[in-house]
């Protein structure tokens, strides 16, 4: 094998699995504020998923559709639309959060609408001639899908495995949510970055979307944090810090800060892919029994 053969990405064939949508519903009336019991830190660490996803989410199946007809290899094609219908339900699974969280006294909406903003006009289409430079937008933004792709799988593997959520008495019902929409996270962990390498696949362009996407994430992930720690109604001068962080990472409640900065240099090797990092079997095995997962089979079965 030559050399440049060898630092070509390395897919485990063995991962690849069917896609499909699954219409999960969850029941928020039970769940509390602080739906990790004692810890309204880390509750709100992990309820910036709510803010960002739903945006996020509808800006990657918009981003798709548009790459559609580019997709030449049939298989890529039918993980692109089951990784579309699973998207889209992501975003409104926890879209459907965000009125519970307006119940409970945090109106998300200042923050969401710069999220929307955010992903709707800075990485939404813009007016180009046709050729090469609206192709180059969209393999940008085809790019950066795959590299934050990276972190929700990332994000996917490690909530499957946080058994301190379990200890500490978290809320089953966001578990499920969370483990739900995990799960599918490390299902589809391949058809991001499979979809960017067969479009381009530049090691120049894998690395600078990947700064892009890393430092937006950081920046966000934290505001996010700081807005709902700052307007929670239950705080007395609420406040996010990196002691709490680094506190929750050592619990096992929030991923360490050491696991991510071991992401970095997974995603930026160039021998990277995704089907390397994070288990497909225990993803599907979770599927199999998430009580939200079942109920959308069974009202399926049932034609319902």
């Amino acid at each position: 094998m030559s050399n440049t053969a060898s630092l070509r990405p390395r897919s485990a064939a063995s991962e690849h699995t069917p896609l499909k949508a699954r219409n999960v519903a969850f029941d928020w009336a039970d769940t509390p504020l602080h739906w990790i019991p004692g810890d309204p830190s880390s509750t709100h660490t992990i309820n910036v998923l709510h803010l960002l996803l739903p945006a996020g989410e509808r800006w990657f199946v918009h981003v798709y559709k548009q790459v559609l007809p580019y997709i030449r290899d049939p298989r890529l094609r039918a993980d692109v639309i089951g990784f579309i219908g699973q998207e889209a339900m992501h975003s409104q699974a926890h879209d459907d959060v965000l009125p519970h969280l307006k119940e409970q006294g945090l109106d998300p909406t200042p923050y969401t609408a710069q999220v929307d903003w955010l992903f709707e006009k800075l990485l939404g289409d813009r007016t180009l001639p046709p050729g090469r430079a609206r192709k180059w937008w969209l393999l940008e933004r085809v790019a950066t899908i795959a590299a934050i792709e990276h972190y929700t799988a990332f994000l996917g593997d490690w909530v499957l495995n946080a058994e301190a959520l379990d200890a500490k008495g978290a809320d089953p019902t966001m578990l499920d949510l969370l483990r739900w929409h995990g799960a599918e996270e490390v299902e589809h962990r391949s058809v991001a970055f499979d979809l960017f390498v067969h479009l381009d696949g530049g090691y120049r362009r894998r690395v600078r979307t990947w700064a892009t996407a890393f430092t937006a994430l950081v920046f966000l992930w934290q505001r996010g944090t700081r807005f709902f720690m700052e307007n929670d109604p239950s705080l007395i001068d609420g406040r996010a810090n990196l002691r709490e962080f680094f506190r929750a990472g050592r619990q096992g409640v929030l991923p360490t800060a050491g696991a991510m900065a071991r992401s970095i240099p997974q995603y930026l090797s160039r021998t990277y892919h995704p089907s390397q990092h994070g288990s497909t079997e225990q993803a599907v095995a979770y599927l199999a029994g998430s009580p939200a997962a079942t109920a959308a089979e069974a009202r399926t079965a049932g034609g319902t």
